[in-house]
């Protein structure tokens, strides 16, 4: 059994009757939608032509927004209908990062996850949704697209249908009757500086630079929601502080079981930083919540196929690891410490690349989904880590063979960096949706930021720790590891907003 929607695009007359039932029915509020109207205009006074699309939820087949919320909030009934729990749910907002359709909200009065539930409480009353009742031309139908007897399954059978977004095999579950192609996609109709009868939110009007407009139609929207970037600043830093955290304890663990002391450095500033990454990072994420008083949740209601759970885990074990290494060295407790490098190694690079993994289910935000992203989160870890260890060793008396592996960790790892960073950003994108992303970093209105705060410095970094490497005074690292940690979070502060910027809806 699956629910679903048909909207027929060549009916509908643009009167927002089915926004205003919603609105009602489920008392929206002001200034969100659970569903709306897109207005497109094309060509040019007097030939000019409008099409509607109306927008929701797609109640997928295979819902990402149930994948990677962490508390279960977001579950798919057994009639295929996506629904939400206000009650579970933290306000994460990840749930809005996974959905490719710009369908979900945080709800201004209860501060947690909302969207379109196909009214779900009349459908088990045997009563339609409200849109599909108010819907004056008969527009919207509804109904179990798996029963071939139904009247939403012989429409789709008989007739040609699209969905929105079909690359991101989610298996939408709405399907459009004679929509036009820019209306349901996102990238087609880019605005003008003015709606019919409103002004476009400042993050549609700055991303339309950066989006080409079809020169035969000039398809533009001329009316749509505001759709607000989820995560900002809190999550650019906690890339940032979760990285330096985790690479400065690995490379205390590596250079412990390479049988190079780093004396106090390695046994006390490494895991100090470990600590203090693994705690500024828990923080930032409760901070970063809507419900923060209800973060325990995410332990007490774990959905474990979400990242977020198991990243929670990661920096739970992460944290005891660090407590247990800086014990065993405060005890000189040699066996233990080489037994706790070997189970730290791999709980350092989870710690530090699992955001990789929670990235890639926020499946709404096609630049994060790079294969290149594990590997790119762990040679900034070590980067960020081993600068700060570079800056505290000015302080301590380390060996050669010290700050040669300091030097040797920085250099491998900054390069590293920079040649993803080239990979990344020099080739190809699997989708428009990212190639827009990519351009927005490097040639639109992050460039500056990207090349003059995080890929020169970064340069620059690498080679004050070649020079290091090749028997100059060690204080060249230490500002080469200082120089390191605002140019990566210059960088994260361009990937996490630009992955964000191109619209879904």
């Amino acid at each position: 059994m699956q629910y679903g929607f048909a909207i027929d695009q060549r009916t509908c007359i643009g009167c927002h009757a089915c926004t205003v039932a919603c609105k009602t029915e489920h008392e929206v509020p002001l200034g969100q939608f659970r569903t709306w109207v897109k207005y497109v205009d094309s060509g040019s006074f007097p030939d000019t032509t409008r099409s509607f699309g109306v927008m929701r939820c797609n109640h997928c087949t295979d819902a990402p927004c149930v994948k990677i919320c962490p508390t279960q909030a977001l579950f798919k009934r057994d009639d295929g209908i996506v629904d939400f729990d206000s009650e579970r749910c933290i306000g994460c907002k990840s749930c809005m990062q996974a959905c490719p359709y710009d369908a979900i909200y945080i709800d201004a009065d209860t501060h947690t996850a909302a969207k379109c539930n196909m009214c779900a409480h009349r459908v088990d009353e045997g009563l339609e949704p409200a849109c599909v009742v108010v819907c004056p031309t008969h527009s919207i139908w509804v109904g179990d697209l798996e029963d071939p007897e139904s009247g939403i399954a012989k429409l789709v059978a008989t007739n040609e249908t699209a969905v929105r977004t079909p690359e991101q095999n989610t298996g939408p579950n709405v399907f459009y009757l004679g929509a036009d192609r820019a209306v349901l996609d996102p990238l087609a109709a880019p605005v003008d500086d003015t709606y019919l009868w409103a002004k476009p939110d400042a993050q549609r009007l700055a991303i339309a630079g950066d989006v080409d407009r079809d020169p035969t139609t000039g398809a533009r929207t001329t009316l749509n929601t505001a759709h607000p970037r989820p995560w900002e600043w809190k999550v650019v830093t906690y890339l940032w502080t979760k990285g330096i955290g985790a690479g400065a304890l690995a490379v205390a663990l590596l250079a412990h079981l390479m049988g190079i002391g780093l004396g106090p450095v390695g046994d006390y500033v490494a895991p100090a930083l470990g600590l203090f990454g693994a705690a500024t990072t828990g923080a930032l994420l409760v901070w970063d919540l809507k419900r923060p008083e209800r973060f325990l949740y995410i332990f007490l209601k774990s959905n474990w196929t979400s990242w977020l759970v198991l990243g929670a885990y990661v920096l739970t074990v992460f944290s005891g690891g660090a407590i247990l290494w800086m014990l065993a060295a405060a005890l000189d407790l040699g066996a233990a410490m080489t037994a706790l490098a070997w189970l730290g190694l791999p709980v350092s690079a989870l710690m530090a690349a699992y955001t990789a993994f929670l990235f890639g289910q926020a499946e709404g935000r096609d630049l994060w989904q790079s294969p290149l992203l594990f590997w790119h989160l762990l040679v900034q870890a070590v980067m960020v880590g081993s600068g700060a260890l570079a800056i505290a060793g000015l302080v301590a008396d380390l060996s050669d063979a010290a700050w040669e592996m300091l030097a040797v960790a920085f250099v491998l790892s900054t390069a590293g960096h920079l040649l993803v960073l080239a990979v990344e950003y020099g080739g190809r994108h699997a989708s428009r949706q990212a190639a827009v992303a990519a351009h927005i970093v490097t040639g639109g209105r992050y460039a500056r930021l990207f090349w003059l705060a995080a890929v020169l410095p970064a340069a620059l970094a690498a080679a004050l720790g070649a020079l290091t490497w090749a028997g100059l005074p060690v204080g060249l690292l230490a500002v080469a590891g200082l120089v390191v940690q605002p140019a990566l979070i210059a960088y994260e502060s361009v990937f996490v907003r630009a992955g964000q910027d191109p619209p879904l809806s």
